[in-house]
């Protein structure tokens, strides 16, 4: 069959001149509308295209312009000498000109020659444009050299797409300041799939298997990239995942050392290893990785929140100087930290299979409970103003206890646009629901609407609306007083 996997590889193939043949391009299409736009504009556009490691930047900016031709350089992590002479090579090879490295000794050079050896409009990808330079200060020198040669008059219409993953120096080119400050017409940083486009990209049929996919292997790309659908989901968490050989268990182990522009990987690991164990507000996780609770942590939760690394929430209607909570938002980094990192001994010892069958198996139903408030939280923002769902305009969660020290958790708490309150339940569930769920959720807002929240007194006025979500759908009497909004599992894969 030919997997994804195949159709990631072969982006690589032709990668370094021009590749014609273009491959199917999953989501992505905000971007590829703005780019392709601007392709076509028959003017002189300059993009700027960043996003973590293994996101799919190298897929989409090579697999998206059908027969418009184009040029392809993704330079090494080397001298910018050896770019620069690589980067005429493949350029000559390109526009099948002799071209010899020694004549163009500068960027401006090399710029200059492949800006107007243009012969038609064409598209333009320096992908990994951060390693033309060492440093931010020689980036900027680079970045000053093209300027020089981008404000020279021409009429040849080009599109030049300036690709990377080192998300800090990449944005800071656009920044004021820059050489190029107010040249890009087009800035967009690639996030991962969501889950709906999880399962086309995994070609999963089943919705409650795509689901859990998902759940174990997150939105990122080159991890889906290792699903193997010909085999079962067992195999495949078994092998992928759990297997100390795992390919994304491999991925997911050496990728903070990949992520550019990270100094004391060790800081980093330590803070995600805190998170995964349990501990949400800063200061515990200061004590647990072993860092002071200050600016530097602060900076270094930041960049794991710029990487999707982490998340940063606080309760709905909380104080904006409240406590901030922190979770793993990568799924798949959520599963190595439940699962793998738990069990590492045992997996070496006894291996994948008896793992999962004595560990796995039994703990996964709890551990996709918690991802599949993340597919409804998706969902909801994906699927508002449809299936009589309103559109929200913030979206949360609420953890705590009521006046009494009642511990509650309210898995949806939401404002729509005309003011209204959305509160609902996620039950990841193997038989339908009853209509006590209702009643238990009234129960639980009248405890902290008598303990002074005024969301949760919002939330049982009667314009309110609950919204209910059982993946193995619904039984019993649901016709209350007010708007109760049900959906099943099926309903968040449309």
């Amino acid at each position: 069959m030919y997997t994804y996997m195949n159709i990631y590889m072969h982006a690589y193939v032709n990668a370094g001149y021009i590749c014609s043949m273009s491959l199917p391009v999953i989501n992505r299409d905000l971007e590829r509308q703005h780019l392709l736009a601007l392709a076509s504009s028959g003017k002189r556009n300059m993009a700027l295209v960043t996003g973590r490691r293994r996101i799919g930047k190298t897929f989409l900016l090579t697999n998206m312009w059908k027969e418009r031709p184009f040029f392809y350089f993704t330079a090494a992590n080397t001298t910018g000498r050896a770019n620069r002479r690589q980067l005429i090579e493949d350029f000559a090879r390109h526009s099948k000109q002799d071209l010899r490295a020694e004549d163009y000794p500068t960027w401006r050079t090399v710029f200059r020659e492949i800006l107007r050896g243009l012969s038609q409009p064409s598209v333009i990808i320096l992908d990994e444009f951060q390693y033309l330079a060492v440093g931010e200060q020689g980036l900027q020198e680079v970045a000053s050299e093209l300027n020089a040669v981008w404000e020279q008059p021409t009429d040849s219409p080009v599109l030049l797409v300036l690709s990377g993953s080192a998300l800090t120096t990449m944005v800071a080119l656009a920044a004021g300041g820059s050489p190029l400050y107010g040249r890009f017409n087009y800035q967009t940083v690639l996030k991962p799939f969501n889950h709906y486009y999880a399962k086309e990209l995994s070609g999963l049929s089943k919705n409650k298997e795509a689901a859990i996919m998902y759940a174990c292997f997150g939105g990122t790309p080159r991890y889906l990239a290792a699903y193997d659908n010909t085999i079962s989901l067992r195999q495949n968490i078994e092998r992928s995942l759990l297997s100390p050989q795992g390919e994304v268990r491999q991925l997911i182990e050496t990728s903070l050392e990949q992520e550019e522009g990270l100094r004391d990987v060790g800081s980093y690991r330590a803070i995600l290893d805190a998170v995964a164990g349990g501990l949400t507000e800063r200061n515990a996780i200061a004590q647990r990785a072993g860092l002071d609770n200050d600016a530097g942590l602060r900076r270094r939760l930041s960049k794991l929140i710029e990487l999707d690394y982490l998340n940063a929430r606080q309760n709905f209607g909380a104080k904006p100087n409240a406590a901030i909570r922190y979770e793993l938002a990568d799924l798949a980094f959520r599963f190595q930290s439940y699962f793998t990192v738990r069990n590492r001994s045992q997996l070496d010892r006894l291996g994948p299979e008896i793992v999962y069958g004595e560990v796995v198996g039994p703990q996964l139903g709890t551990y996709v409970g918690k991802a599949f408030e993340l597919i409804v939280r998706e969902s909801l923002n994906k699927l508002g103003g449809t299936k009589d769902l309103p559109l929200l305009s913030e979206l949360g969660t609420w953890e705590g206890a009521d006046r009494n020290k009642n511990s509650i958790e309210i898995d949806l708490v939401a404002r729509t646009f005309d003011g209204r309150t959305v509160t609902g339940e996620v039950k990841w569930n193997d038989k339908p629901v009853g209509p006590s769920l209702h009643t238990k959720h009234l129960v639980k807002l009248e405890a902290l609407a008598s303990s002074g929240h005024k969301w949760a007194k919002d939330a049982l006025r009667p314009d309110a609306v609950r919204i209910y979500v059982s993946a193995n759908g619904f039984k019993g009497n649901w016709d209350f007083e007010g708007k109760q909004v049900l959906l099943k599992l099926e309903d968040l894969y449309v």
